[in-house]
Order: C-alpha cells, then sequence, then structure tokens
C-alpha cells in the first residue's frame, strides 16, 4: 500500500476514534442540556416559558421589539416565550449566542429554517424583513435572554 493510502487511513482512523471518544463522554455538570423542555403540562398555544423583562431596552431593542411584535410575535409568542404546538420560544437556552449566532436569525429570517431542536416543525422565511430589522430584533430578543440568564 502507498504511504500516502497509509496516512489516509491512519488519519481517518484517528478521526474517527476521536468522534466516539467525544460522544462518550458525560455532561459536565453546570452544563446545559439542548434538549428542549417537557410541554406535556403547557396548554396548546401557551407561553413555553416565562419571560422577565428588563427595566429598559436600548434604542435598537426596542425598535428590535417593534419589529418582533409585528412580524415575529404571532408565532413565537409575546417577549418570544414561544406558544406550545405553534413556535419555540427564543428565550431559551438552546438560542444563546454560543449556539446561536446573530447571524442565524439573519439566516432563518431570510431563508426559513429546518426544525432541528423543536418538534414544531419548519419555519418558513420571513417576507418584509431586511437584515437591519432582524438585527434590531436579534438586539431585543439578546436583551431578554440576558434578563433571563442567557448569555
Amino acid at each position: 500500500m502507498a504511504k500516502s493510502g497509509l496516512f489516509i487511513s491512519a488519519f481517518l482512523f484517528v478521526a474517527g476514534a476521536a468522534i466516539v471518544w467525544q460522544q462518550l463522554q458525560p455532561v459536565p455538570s453546570g452544563a446545559h442540556s439542548m434538549t428542549p423542555p417537557d410541554l406535556s403540562d403547557v396548554s396548546e398555544g401557551g407561553a413555553i416559558v416565562q419571560v422577565t423583562i428588563p427595566p429598559e431596552f436600548s434604542s435598537n431593542a426596542q425598535i428590535g421589539k417593534r419589529v418582533f411584535d409585528g412580524k415575529c410575535a404571532d408565532c413565537h409568542g409575546a417577549n418570544a416565550a414561544g406558544q406550545n404546538g405553534v413556535a419555540p420560544p427564543l428565550v431559551h437556552k438552546i438560542y444563546e449566542p454560543s449556539h446561536h449566532g446573530d447571524s442565524s436569525f439573519i439566516l432563518a429570517a431570510k431563508n426559513g429554517v429546518r426544525a432541528h431542536h423543536w418538534r414544531f416543525g419548519n419555519m418558513p422565511a420571513v417576507e418584509g424583513l431586511t437584515d437591519a430589522d432582524v438585527k434590531m430584533v436579534v438586539a431585543y430578543v439578546r436583551e431578554l435572554q440576558r434578563a433571563n440568564g442567557i448569555n
């Protein structure tokens, strides 16, 4: 066998072993799970999470709230608390900045997104929003998240 073939085989074996090893590691205590909560006690259309509202919003977040209320709240609920059977809360650890960066909100609004954390189905693209509009929505959602301990 050629040296390059041996090298490629060894690399693939080591990479595969590393992936298996990582998957077998326990979740460290204090870490959060990306598993959505049990919603069996939440009524259909009810808020999925309780949201603490910050005492005041920045000017960008105030604009974002108006955009959110007009384009997003019908599905994601008042103050991004989600609605059981409709759409997930955005004030949830799943949407923390380290897991869903600001650009993921822009892409989701522009292109829609396939369901991957929740069982609400796919999110369609949101018509009539500019990237600037979504950036203001992100400012609003991030301020709500911070007020609820999600950083």
